[in-house]
């Protein structure tokens, strides 16, 4: 008789709470910093460091966690004459994260504004069209967000 295979135990550090999980991959400034630079085109490890200003040895971190977490992946390249290396391009989940970046921007261009205008805008690719994310209910319709209500779900442990 064969025993049946093992679940892999959950990560001690792992939380219930889906923000907090994803707080653990993603809360550092400079993790949503290198995301967002991915979403402009940029994938090599100079590209980043030039672009953000940031260490090295954070920037070598926060990749590593983004690639790990299946966030980025690791592609080999090689330029002439040079030895290869690693570029990090979005995964699936990666560019799921477009809307957690609009919905800071939205956010920071509301309460945070730059006093010389907007830096980045949101529109329908290959068109000017504007638009902006919004809560939509199972018919489609859009909910206001003073509406919307966060309640507990099927594992909370307490209510609220």
């Amino acid at each position: 008789m064969s025993t049946p295979p093992k679940t892999p135990a959950r990560p001690a550090k792992e939380h219930a709470c889906s923000i907090h999980r994803s707080l653990d991959i993603l809360g550092e400034k400079w993790s949503l910093l290198i995301i967002r630079n991915a979403f402009r085109g940029q994938t090599k490890f100079s590209e980043f460091r030039d672009a953000l200003g940031v260490p090295s040895d954070i920037l070598t971190a926060r990749l590593a966690t983004l690639v790990e977490a299946g966030v980025l992946e690791r592609r080999a390249y090689r330029e002439p004459g040079a030895r290869e290396r690693s570029s990090y391009h979005l995964t699936e989940r990666g560019r799921a994260l477009k809307t957690v970046l609009v919905a800071l921007q939205e956010w920071g261009d509301s309460y945070t504004p730059w006093p010389g205008g907007r830096v980045s805008l949101v529109q329908r690719a290959g068109t000017s069209d504007h638009v902006e994310l919004a809560f939509v209910d199972d018919t489609g319709a859009a909910v206001s967000p003073d509406e919307v209500a966060l309640v507990p779900g099927p594992s909370a442990g307490l209510t609220w």
